[in-house]
């Protein structure tokens, strides 16, 4: 099944990349678009080879409850996944403008790694499903450990990403070039941008170097 698992991962990246490519390099948008119908299909192989493996009476083996996980990811990341592909292939060969960065600091950021977290929650559902639906098929739970034992692990990743992503909602990363002109400090102060400071600086300038008045 491990195998199974890799050739699903490849293919799944080379039918995408093949669709990009004929929609944008050989301008085929209707061709491409077919393609990159068929990029589901990939998980469809991997599942329909599971259900396979666990319907011969086989002991589920570490390997079935990875391939749940990476059904789960896949169903909850993928299209985001083909998301970020199309926009690069798309500013690369159709002269279309760059695609805007994710926001890195600030409340927005934090808003991001919120919804990164609710599309965590998503994949863990529906690998859970699935390993549950192996539980099923195999029909003796003491044949299932190898589905059930990636329960509680992912589990524990799952709260341990909340923590993290969270984390920013009550302490949102500042940015790089520290507070913006204007905030106040922690002493009550306020801080000035490099701005203001460089015109004070030209005026104090431009005040010292005027010719004094003789005195006669």
């Amino acid at each position: 099944m491990l195998y199974v698992i890799v050739a699903c991962e490849i293919g799944f990246w080379v039918v995408l990349l093949a669709g990009l490519a004929v929609r944008y390099r050989l301008g085929l948008r209707r061709a491409g678009a077919v393609v990159l119908a068929c990029v589901p299909l990939v998980d469809l192989v991997l599942l329909v080879a599971t259900v396979i493996h666990l319907r011969t009476g086989a002991t589920a083996q570490f390997a079935d409850g990875l391939a749940a996980v990476y059904l789960g990811v896949s169903v909850a990341y993928g299209h985001q996944m083909m998301s970020w592909a199309d926009a690069r292939f798309a500013h690369r060969f159709a002269g279309v403008s760059p695609p805007v960065r994710p926001p890195r600091t600030g409340p927005a950021h934090a808003r991001r790694e919120r919804r990164g977290w609710y599309r965590h929650v998503l994949a863990f559902t529906i690998g859970c499903a699935l390993i549950l639906g192996g539980v099923a098929l195999v029909g003796d739970a003491s044949q299932a450990h190898g589905l059930l034992s990636w329960i509680p692990r992912w589990a524990l990743v799952l709260v341990i990403d909340f923590v993290w992503s969270f984390s920013y909602t009550f302490r949102p990363r500042p940015a790089r070039n520290g507070r913006p002109p204007g905030s106040t400090t922690a002493d009550g102060t306020r801080s000035v941008g490099l701005h203001s400071i460089g015109k004070a600086t030209s005026h104090l300038s431009s005040v010292g170097a005027a010719p004094a008045k003789s005195v006669k």
